[in-house]
C-alpha cells in the first residue's frame, strides 16, 4: 500500500521524455545482475509456497525474513552503485531490483522512488516499474494512485485503491502499454477463485 510523494507534480509521461545524456554510463556488473535475479526468484518462490488464505503467522515465518534480507542487500547495492538500472544490471536485473523495492517497507520505498524516477528520466529503468512503485508509495500514504496498479483484498475480492482522475485512468495506462484496468481486475478475480494460484 502506498502514499503520494509530497511535491511530486511532474507526470510520469514527462519523465519518459527526459533524457540525461550527460550522465556517465556505468559498466554492467554480472555479479549484481545474477544476485538480483536470484533474490527476485526467492521473493516469488516463497510467496507462491503459501497456501491460499494463509494467515499473518505464516507470512511472518516464510515471507518476512526473505523480504528483510532482500531489502538490506538492495540498500547495500544502491549505496555502492546507485539505482541498479539497465546499464548496471541489464533489463531483467533492473526489473528484479524494482521487485525487491516493491516488497520493501514503506520507508524504503520512499527512498527508492526518487532514485527510480531519475533512472527512468535517463532511460535506465522501466516506466512501468516506476508506475507500480509510485502507486504503491501513494497508497501507503493514503493518497489516490495514478495508474491503477494497486488493490486491496476485501472479503476475498480485489478492490481497486482510489485513483486520481478515474476517467483518464485507462488512457494513462495505455500510454505505458498497460491493459485496461477492468481487464487486469478480471484476471485478479480469476486468480482469487478456489484452485487458482497467482504470484504475490
Amino acid at each position: 500500500m502506498s502514499k503520494v510523494i509530497a511535491g511530486f507534480s511532474m507526470s510520469l509521461d514527462g519523465f519518459i521524455r527526459v533524457r540525461d545524456v550527460s550522465r556517465k554510463m556505468t559498466a554492467m556488473d554480472e555479479d549484481v545482475t545474477v544476485e538480483l535475479l536470484e533474490r527476485a526468484g526467492r521473493d516469488q518462490a516463497v510467496r507462491m509456497s503459501l497456501r491460499s488464505g494463509h494467515g499473518i503467522p505464516e507470512w511472518e515465518t516464510a515471507v518476512a525474513p526473505v523480504d528483510r534480507d532482500n531489502t538490506a542487500r538492495l540498500l547495500e547495492i544502491i549505496g555502492q552503485h546507485g539505482w541498479p538500472g539497465y546499464r548496471l544490471a541489464g533489463e531483467a536485473g533492473a526489473h528484479a531490483a524494482w521487485l525487491l523495492a516493491q516488497h520493501a517497507p514503506a520507508d524504503v520505498q520512499e527512498k527508492c522512488l526518487p532514485l527510480l524516477q531519475n533512472a527512468v528520466a535517463r532511460g535506465d529503468a522501466s516506466p512501468v516499474d516506476l508506475a507500480y512503485l509510485l502507486d504503491r508509495v501513494l497508497m501507503h500514504r493514503g493518497e489516490p494512485q495514478v495508474y491503477g496498479t494497486q488493490y486491496q483484498i476485501r472479503g476475498g475480492v480485489p478492490e481497486l485503491w482510489p485513483v486520481r482522475d478515474p476517467s483518464g485512468l485507462d488512457e494513462r495506462r495505455a500510454r505505458l502499454g498497460l491493459e485496461p484496468e477492468a481487464v487486469n481486475r478480471a484476471r485478479l478475480l480469476a486468480a482469487e477463485r478456489p484452485g487458482a494460484k497467482g504470484a504475490g
